[in-house]
């Protein structure tokens, strides 16, 4: 290799060394940064690494040089912090929707965002009690897709599945094709749902990204842009419970005060709270009207009392009755 050539590439080297192997814990001198050139058949001298340091300077790479022991030049500042990486990974490594495989490649890139050393404190094994991984490798690349469809205002189709008694995934409908106006993707409960509208029923549904297979961009123009102008999306997802669909109800609660903080938690800060008294107050929701919704609330026990409508407190009384009745005798 032509040495002009080689001491162009020796700046390029020098940039990487000091992205991947120093931090203020670990910086290097010039004497190691010349033997570390030397690695790749590159001689250097002191004056010239003195000079390319100034360059990386001036190009925007904030090299310090430590005085004291260890001494030596370090990259101080990078695009993230430590601690910002270590969120990160603790997202990934407990995010229930990515698979094993992908949640160790993200963290994989995270870790090159820092020095080897800083990166073995992002080797860390974060413990979520009962967490399952997903299983779908596609599910990375569904969200993609659909986003790419949103932003290029198109429909899609895909194969939607659910799991059997068997621990098996099969198709829904036969392996028929659903096709469908995306419009929004939001996170609940751990997983992402698309919201769309439906193109053979002409409503709003939602499907869990990685219940999706072989995911297809049509030709077709969305349809529902009028009716997602005004779409809250946060509303839809705190009154579906679980994701399970149901028809929409307006229903009064009410509840002992000491249980406010979950009611925010779930309807959000804009409900309204009525005191009733020094011990209960009433709030008015809409949700999506749900065996889910129904076992949200036998959860709550006694401390929550459904109110209104009477058509939905027949169907919990109906709800909890059938559920006693697998205990009784």
């Amino acid at each position: 290799m032509p040495k002009s050539f080689q001491q162009k590439l020796k700046i390029l080297y020098l940039m990487r060394v000091f992205a991947e192997k120093t931090d203020e814990a670990h910086p290097m001198s010039v004497k190691d940064l010349i033997a570390y050139l030397e690695n790749f058949g590159i001689h250097a001298e002191r004056k010239t690494i003195y000079d390319d340091i100034e360059t990386l300077r001036v190009f925007g790479m904030d090299i310090m040089n430590r005085r004291e022991r260890p001494s030596g030049f370090y990259l101080a500042s990078r695009e993230f912090e430590v601690a910002e990486l270590k969120l990160l990974v603790d997202a990934v490594q407990s995010s229930r929707f990515l698979t094993t495989g992908k949640s160790r490649q993200l963290i994989q890139k995270l870790e090159s965002l820092t020095s080897i050393y800083q990166a073995k404190d992002l080797q860390r094994q974060v413990i979520v009690q009962n967490r399952v991984k997903n299983t779908n490798e596609n599910i990375y690349y569904n969200i993609d897709e659909i986003h790419r469809a949103i932003s290029q205002n198109r429909q899609i189709s895909f194969q939607y599945t659910e799991w059997t008694v068997s621990k098996e995934r099969q198709l829904k409908k036969g392996g028929a094709r659903y096709q469908i106006s995306p419009w929004q993707m939001i996170w609940q409960d751990e997983n992402y749902y698309l919201i769309g509208i439906d193109e053979k029923s002409g409503i709003v549904k939602h499907y869990r990204v990685d219940k999706m297979l072989k995911i297809v961009m049509e030709k077709d123009s969305r349809n529902g842009e009028e009716l997602f102008e005004r779409f809250d999306s946060a509303r839809f997802a705190a009154g579906t419970f679980g994701m399970f669909g149901g028809r929409e109800e307006n229903i009064s609660l009410e509840f002992e005060n000491h249980l406010v903080g979950v009611m925010i938690d779930r309807f959000g800060q804009d409900i309204m709270v009525m005191a009733k008294d020094n011990e209960y107050s009433v709030t008015r929701v809409q949700v999506n009207v749900s065996t889910q919704f129904y076992g949200w609330l036998a959860a709550l026990g006694s401390s929550v009392r459904l109110l209104s409508p009477e058509n939905v407190r027949k169907e919990y009384r109906d709800f909890l009755k059938k559920a006693l009745e697998n205990y009784e005798g």
